[in-house]
């Protein structure tokens, strides 16, 4: 029987240990919180200050972005209107440029055939004289 009372008196106390330190852990984990709870009251406070801080100092930055890209706006829209006239001159310069030369080529052309077939006549002539020179 003093084997069952050995085993009896081991586990027993190491039940006891096991719950006396659940109850220390749990006690100590409040007393951490307790003690932090200063300290996260101070983050929070220290993070909203910045936040506001923040929000401050950011808003005349917006407002200048705001004007700056307004003000890019009426630029751009402005030297649109430019290019656009530009590129319509362009175009129609072009188009003139094209329709004249368009209307020059066919009498380009057809001078060119002209004076080829006078040529090949002339040259026809001249061959035949001397043939019949020849003869």
């Amino acid at each position: 029987m003093g084997l069952s009372s050995f085993f009896k008196n081991l586990f027993g106390s190491t039940k006891e240990s096991v719950t006396e330190l659940a109850n220390n852990a749990e006690e100590t984990f409040e007393q951490a919180k307790e003690a932090a709870a200063p300290y996260i009251e101070k983050a929070e406070a220290f993070a909203e200050e910045t936040i506001e801080k923040v929000k401050e100092v950011s808003e005349p930055i917006i407002d200048r972005a705001s004007e700056y890209a307004e003000k890019a706006k009426e630029t751009v829209s402005e030297y649109a209107d430019k290019a656009s006239e530009t590129i319509n001159d362009v175009v129609d310069s072009v188009k003139e440029k094209t329709a004249s030369l368009s209307s020059e080529t066919p009498e380009t052309i057809s001078e060119t055939v002209v004076d080829a077939s006078e040529k090949t006549a002339t040259e026809v002539e001249e061959i035949a004289d001397d043939t019949a020179e020849k003869a």
